[in-house]
């Protein structure tokens, strides 16, 4: 069943202050006033020597043939609904993210050239599924993806909670679907994440956007991973009681079969 965001003037303003969404408050007047951003407003968060620019998607737009992301390769115009959710917080997502945004349209643009407008590649797949939904995960704990690995979400994220809270394990969220469907209160979130070796407080976007772009990662979709975000410290309703991580039903086994790649090193060949 196709998700549907609630109405602007329906949204319960206590999302807003919980994660995900409480992470990109810097653009509260963006997300919270009672009317939805221009355009134009949109686009006054760039820096001014910024290439990219949001335009808004109408029927003219389109009539020019081109593939969303080949518009943004070409033209450097962002397709962007107004009065949309689900595109006001891709456009939050290309603020803060510029760089690793680029890196996927890079990619998409290739696989279009090599596939056609119609045909969709794993590569495409996997791009799609992180732009979407996707986080970045930092560890150099082995102990910890031995239990994200075995899906043991008990142990992940309530024997080992508190390395969620002292940055033994971190994330950075990224796919703006993800933000939408936060918009609904006690919606549990699933997030497909991508694992880096990384020591606490390093940056995560920029290797990420130096792999994506080079073809290092993201050319199947198996290389994502499931991480239930409603069993991370603060961003489930009920997750400081043990009985959450025993009966929530966004906790599933792992299916028979299924490996994940090891976390990616900056740097590697």
């Amino acid at each position: 069943m196709r998700y549907v965001a609630p109405a602007r003037d329906c949204v319960d303003p206590a999302v807003f202050a919980r994660m995900p969404l409480a992470a990109w408050r810097e653009w509260a007047d963006l997300l919270e006033g009672a009317r939805w951003p221009t355009i134009d407003a949109l686009n006054r968060h760039w820096p001014h020597d910024s290439r990219p620019r949001f335009v808004a998607q109408t029927p003219a737009l389109l009539d020019d043939g081109l593939h969303y992301e080949q518009r943004i390769a070409e033209r450097g115009q962002i397709a962007t609904r107004e009065g949309n959710w689900h595109d006001l917080l891709n456009a939050l997502v290309w603020l803060r993210h510029a760089g690793l945004k680029q890196a996927l349209n890079d990619r998409q643009v290739v696989e279009i050239a090599r596939m056609g407008p119609k045909r969709r590649s794993r590569a495409q797949y996997a791009l799609t599924h992180f732009d979407e939904g996707g986080v970045m995960v930092g560890t150099s704990d082995r102990s910890l993806l031995e239990l994200w690995d075995a899906h043991d979400w008990h142990g992940l994220f309530w024997r080992r909670r508190q390395a969620w809270l002292d940055g033994t394990i971190r994330l950075e969220l990224f796919g703006h679907a993800l933000l939408e469907l936060a918009l609904n209160p006690g919606k549990l979130l699933v997030a497909k994440a991508l694992v880096f070796h990384a020591d606490a407080g390093s940056d995560l976007a920029a290797p990420c956007a130096t792999a994506i772009r080079s073809g290092q990662l993201l050319n199947d979709p198996l290389e994502l991973r499931p991480l239930p975000l409603s069993g991370l410290p603060g961003w489930g309703e009920h997750n400081a009681d043990e009985a959450f991580h025993l009966t929530t039903p966004c906790y599933q086994p792992r299916r028979a079969g299924r490996n994940y790649p090891p976390p990616f090193v900056a740097g590697q060949a």
